[in-house]
């Protein structure tokens, strides 16, 4: 498998512009979440510990004064010595190579770490832009609502100055437009709500409102299962970085095996001697030192990397399986959401208009009474609100589904190639 690539740099997005589309608030989400400018480091620190890894062993350096008292320097038993040493480590086993397989391995995981958090963050966007969207459109609903219910009270009012309508109707109607603001206000709210949740998202902090432009998503080519399936397991950062995990824990069985090969010591010693009546000498001296590996080699850590391999072996299995388990779901909550739009588009959403229509043409007439047309414009709104709830999840699953199969990597320029 090739490396992982870093990711690319997507053009700028400006952070006071108020007016966004769901792509620009991925990309300005890519650049500036709060998660993901703290996960960016987990890369510098896998290319920290590269450099560590290629560092070799310092070399020692030793001083020592051999200073004998004054009545032994004199009576010529021992001599003043200076002594300098210096040893120098050679690893075997080839320790310095397999310590750079397993830190770039490493670093190749926690770049695929970071690309699988931005698929993730960059769903969860797309869900919070969606829910900014449907919240302002549920809000338009209301406002729709209470409008007409606003004009109908000013009809009403004067239909009870000329005395052809009674005061309880009037009342209803001004009931009613007040239940429909409170609607209004309920719909205000949780804009609002979605609103500061997308900002956290991409990564805004003022106080400035975030809106969202642009129309749900409703793709109308089909979506083939097995081929999102396929998809998945080639595709998914998450999958990919445990593959490369696995390549690291093999480079650290190696990386063990190797540490439990003996280190040579080369040492290298100048004395130099002076005693009385300035007789000088020199010493030079060479030595080796090899530990017998006899009781430890490492036989320990050995296992444990053994251990670790086979484990990391069933963790891929296990997020394979999960994998496909969440390719299906996602497909089924398309299905289901599809057709949930297409049931309330071909059967629902006419009919719904037109017995709202009906009735109110009818009660101004004073052929219907204010509840019939109460009850027609109430499920005409629970209609819409349920419409606009399916445009919702209907888009929602086509994101997820991008984002299960790997395929949202395409639209943040996110190359990760098996």
């Amino acid at each position: 498998m090739s490396a992982a690539q870093p990711p690319l740099r997507l053009p700028a997005v400006d952070p006071s512009r108020s007016l966004v589309t769901i792509d620009e608030a991925a990309r300005e989400a890519i650049d500036h979440n709060l998660t993901l400018v703290a996960e960016r480091y987990g890369v510098s620190v896998a290319q920290a510990r590269i450099l560590a890894a290629r560092l070799r062993p310092n070399p020692v350096f030793t001083y020592n004064a051999m200073l004998p008292d004054r009545v032994i320097y004199d009576n010529n038993v021992n001599p003043i010595e200076h002594v300098v040493r210096t040893d120098v480590i050679f690893e075997g086993g080839g320790k310095r190579e397999r310590r750079i397989d397993v830190a770039e391995s490493a670093r190749s995981v926690a770049e695929l770490q970071l690309i699988n958090t931005m698929r993730t963050i960059v769903l969860d966007v797309q869900s919070a832009f969606i829910d900014v969207v449907l919240a302002t459109n549920n809000l338009a609903v209301a406002r729709e609502s209470l409008d007409a219910f606003n004009a109908l009270v000013q009809v009403n009012t004067e239909r009870v100055r000329t005395g052809d309508l009674s005061q309880v109707e009037l009342a209803r109607s001004r009931l009613a437009a007040l239940q429909f603001q409170n609607d209004v206000r309920q719909q205000a709210s949780k804009l609002v709500i979605a609103q500061n949740k997308l900002k956290v998202l991409v990564g805004r902090t003022g106080a400035n409102p975030i809106e969202a432009t642009g129309e749900l998503r409703r793709d109308t080519q089909p979506v083939d299962c097995d081929a999102l399936r396929r998809r998945a397991l080639a595709r998914r950062p998450d999958v990919e970085a445990l593959r490369r995990d696995q390549a690291r824990s093999t480079a650290e069985v190696r990386l063990q095996i190797a540490q439990g090969k003996a280190d040579y010591t080369v040492s290298g010693e100048f004395h130099r001697q002076r005693a009385p009546h300035d007789i000088a000498g020199n010493e030079y001296g060479v030595s080796v030192s090899v530990p017998i590996p006899i009781l430890n080699r490492n036989q320990g850590e050995i296992e444990r990397a053994r251990q670790e391999q086979q484990q990391i072996a069933a963790r891929i299995r296990a997020l394979e399986a999960e994998v496909v388990n969440e390719v299906q779901a996602a497909y089924e909550e398309y299905t289901a959401s599809r057709d949930v739009v297409q049931s309330i588009e071909t059967q629902m959403l006419a009919q719904a208009r037109d017995v709202r229509a009906t009735t109110e043409y009818s009660y101004r007439r004073g052929e219907a009474s204010f509840v019939e047309f109460l009850d027609a414009v109430r499920a005409f709104n629970d209609t819409m609100l349920s419409y606009n709830g399916a445009r919702a999840e209907f888009a929602r699953s086509l994101y997820a589904l991008d984002a299960i199969s790997g395929a949202s990597l395409d639209a943040l320029a996110l190359k990760v190639t098996p």
